[in-house]
């Protein structure tokens, strides 16, 4: 006979069930045109061999994700056959038939089994006081804070990705180095890179720390590297790991000759400096700065009209964009910026990397860093700093008080996503529903500590709902709709933008004043 399941197994049993029926009600919800792509993908892994999979032109949802998760793709469509075999046909474009839509959203259903597990295994690297409330726990709030993420709701089972499947394995390989199985770790995310090559944001995080922490195996005692300690042979182990993952990824093509147009698919930076939603970024502010100044320029007659570039800041499938009178931006800049915003972060990580902690802030970091500063950025990508924030966020009252900040404004960018009439009351819903969690279940854990938020800190977040009925109400009812039809998202973004940045910059301030922190706690 089997053993009754804990209390602790319980409750997050029924956690992982309820989101998962919520995920059903919305099958038969609005889809964006992402659902067209992950079918084409399936069609074109499906019906034409490896030699054309990187070529394919035919719909202009080509594909552009590495290797590895085309043969997800692949392995998927040898599914998706016995629920409708036309979706596997590469000329039916826009296909979405009851049964593809069904297989579609169950795919991705089923496959957050691995986000489950996932954060099954985050929860149990987390520090807890015996005795404690069940539902006062940081495993409990850390379980509902990621399996029922907002964001995550709504871009994978409404607007339609499979982000959850590929954060699984991003936070279970986070879960191994917690747990001391860096080579695990570094396999796991190995593996994620060539699943989406997004990841790379994160990379520098993953190179500087297993490097400083798993080739090099001792400190000094005041914490600083012993560079006696470097070992070669977890260097070479390590190294052996990446390289047989991106050789049996990338491998075939590289037989075929076909790396460089593999590679073109992937890093395509004829695109525009932003994305079809703008990302709530430097890049949103600069545009707006811009924008601004060549009206004034116009009204004050120090610009002539007919000179300025006729401008498209968006993209998705557009051409390259200058700007009227700031310098226009590069892909070349945006990478230097990058690189810039996230070297102080990895240099402060490489002098005393503080464990397996100090390596997740920096991977958060290094996620807004190349979040805010990158080149054609998807408002989507604000997730990969949110969800691994909330395991900080559960332990630190003043990690607590970034991500709520960060996780407000940053699922409030995600709204443009959904503009149907039909989702507006479910977006609404499930944001609210994931905000006060978020702020009374973090109130609760740190009770003793005063308030989360200041005064200012709250003036700024609740100014959201006013910017939410201006957009989704009040404007559309202008004559300005039509002629101006751009200036909610303008407003979302820009308005996001500057929460966003105000966490980078209180992320920051925690790295660089935790040196202090730590001197303090020793003297005590």
């Amino acid at each position: 006979m089997a053993a009754p399941m804990s209390g602790e197994s319980c409750w997050f049993v029924a956690l992982s069930l309820g989101v998962s029926f919520i995920k059903c009600l919305l099958i038969n919800a609005y889809h964006s045109t992402d659902f067209e792509v992950h079918r084409n993908w399936l069609a074109v892994t499906h019906s034409l061999p490896v030699s054309q999979w990187y070529y394919e032109a035919t719909s202009e949802w080509t594909l552009d994700y590495p290797p590895l998760f085309a043969w997800f793709e692949y392995g998927l469509s040898h599914i998706a056959r016995y629920f409708d075999a036309e979706m596997l046909v590469v000329q039916n474009l826009n296909y979405a038939s009851s049964a593809t839509v069904l297989f579609q959203r169950l795919s991705v259903i089923v496959t957050d089994v691995v986000f489950i597990y996932a954060v099954k295994e985050c929860c149990k690297c987390l520090r807890e006081e015996k005795g404690k409330d069940q539902l006062g726990k940081p495993s409990f709030i850390l379980a509902t804070l990621l399996l029922w993420n907002f964001g995550l709701l709504i871009v994978d089972h409404i607007h339609f990705q499979y982000n959850g499947f590929l954060f699984g394995v991003l936070l279970l390989s986070v879960a191994r180095h917690f747990q001391g199985r860096h080579l695990e770790g570094a396999l796991l995310f190995s593996i994620l890179l060539n699943l989406k090559h997004i990841y790379l944001y994160i990379a520098p995080a993953y190179g500087i720390f297993l490097l400083r922490c798993f080739c090099f195996t001792q400190n000094n005692a005041d914490g600083s590297l012993q560079w006696k300690s470097f070992s070669l042979f977890r260097l070479v182990a390590l190294g052996s790991i990446v390289l047989s993952t991106f050789a049996v990824s990338f491998g075939p093509f590289i037989i075929m000759g076909q790396l460089s147009q593999v590679i073109s698919r992937l890093f395509p930076f004829k695109r525009g400096l932003c994305h079809a939603y703008w990302a709530p970024n430097i890049w949103a502010l600069y545009n707006i700065a811009d924008k601004a100044l060549s009206i004034l320029g116009i009204k004050l007659k120090l610009l002539d009209l007919n000179k300025l570039p006729k401008a498209s800041m968006t993209g998705g499938l557009v051409q390259e964009f200058q700007h009227s009178v700031l310098p226009s931006v590069s892909p070349l800049m945006t990478l230097i910026c990058t690189l810039l915003s996230i070297l102080p972060v990895l240099l402060s990580m490489w002098r005393r990397p503080n464990g397996a902690r100090g390596f997740l802030r920096c991977m958060v970091i290094c996620a807004l860093g190349s979040f805010m500063f990158g080149w054609h950025v998807h408002e989507k990508a604000i997730l990969m700093a949110i969800l691994p924030l909330s395991l900080l966020a559960v332990e630190s009252k003043e990690d607590a008080r970034t991500f709520l900040i960060l996780s407000t404004t940053g699922h409030f960018s995600l709204f443009p996503l959904l503009f149907t009439a039909q989702e507006l009351p479910i977006k609404i819903l499930l944001m609210l529903l994931f905000t006060i969690f978020s702020f009374t279940s973090l109130k609760k854990l740190f009770s003793k500590s005063g308030q989360l938020v200041n005064s200012v800190e709250a003036a700024y977040l609740l100014g959201l709902v006013p910017l939410e009925l201006i957009c989704e109400f009040i404007y559309p009812l202008t004559s300005w709709q039509h002629t101006l039809p751009f200036i909610p998202l303008l407003l979302t973004s820009i308005y996001c933008a500057l929460g966003v940045l105000y966490s980078f910059i209180r992320l920051y301030l925690s790295v660089l004043t935790a040196a202090d922190s730590r001197s303090k706690a020793k003297a005590q």
